[in-house]
């Protein structure tokens, strides 16, 4: 395993090494588009533990309580790799790959348009620009695109090593974990995700598609009690 990893414990927690930082970041609207703002940084860690089930009392770390609640951790998420899940759509100077691993961040909508419009009105700059801050700023890694004006090169941020504790005050709940820059990530069963450079894993524990975050913790009303 790379030094940074993430590990997922059967019915249990994901075990982060390799000295990740951790921060928490707040989803707010600006305007008619959606930003990152900072909240907490979290101690640097060689290794931690971060909670799976959704009922910590410490969050975002465990603290034992999936054992107490019998959580089901088990993994249904997809193993196919991401070209060959996604749909694509066309546009005139961009194409955009979508696999559909929906975390609700809504960074996709942008200006009045969402990012599908935006691709197909790809030739005027304001819609390509605002297209690709809108697949590019998706915490899920659902949305990616590429680039017809520079030999059809994917379209990716360059980020560091990090995990965000994701939150949308908006919606009153606690959202996903927000992995970047190409994090390692080990199923309980011993195998290895296909490596992405942006993902979101669920932390309310109500996935129907785990490790991944599916949205569920809108419905759920998930709050991880930070303050």
């Amino acid at each position: 395993m790379p030094e940074k990893s993430i590990t997922i414990t059967k019915d249990g927690p994901y075990l982060v090494k390799g000295g990740v930082p951790l921060n928490e970041k707040i989803m707010v609207s600006v305007g008619h588009h959606r930003e990152y703002q900072q909240g907490r940084v979290f101690d640097q860690q060689e290794q931690y533990a971060l909670c799976r089930c959704g009922l910590s009392k410490n969050p975002p770390f465990c603290d034992g309580t999936h054992a107490e609640c019998g959580f089901d951790g088990h993994e249904t998420a997809s193993t196919v790799p991401f070209n060959e899940r996604i749909e694509l759509f066309e546009g005139p100077t961009l194409d955009l790959y979508d696999d559909n691993r929906c975390a609700f961040a809504r960074f996709c909508h942008r200006e009045g348009k969402e990012v599908w419009t935006l691709t197909e009105e790809s030739d005027n700059e304001p819609e390509r620009t605002d297209a690709i801050l809108a697949s590019t700023e998706c915490p899920s890694g659902r949305l990616v695109h590429h680039d017809k004006r520079n030999d059809y090169a994917e379209i990716e941020p360059e980020l560091e090593p990090e995990i965000s504790v994701l939150q949308d005050p908006e919606r009153g709940v606690s959202a996903c974990l927000f992995v970047k820059g190409g994090i390692p990530l080990q199923s309980a069963e011993g195998f290895l995700y296909e490596t992405r450079n942006r993902y979101a894993l669920c932390r309310c524990g109500h996935s129907a598609n785990k490790p991944f975050c599916d949205a569920r913790h809108v419905n759920e009303g998930y709050v991880d009690g930070l303050e």
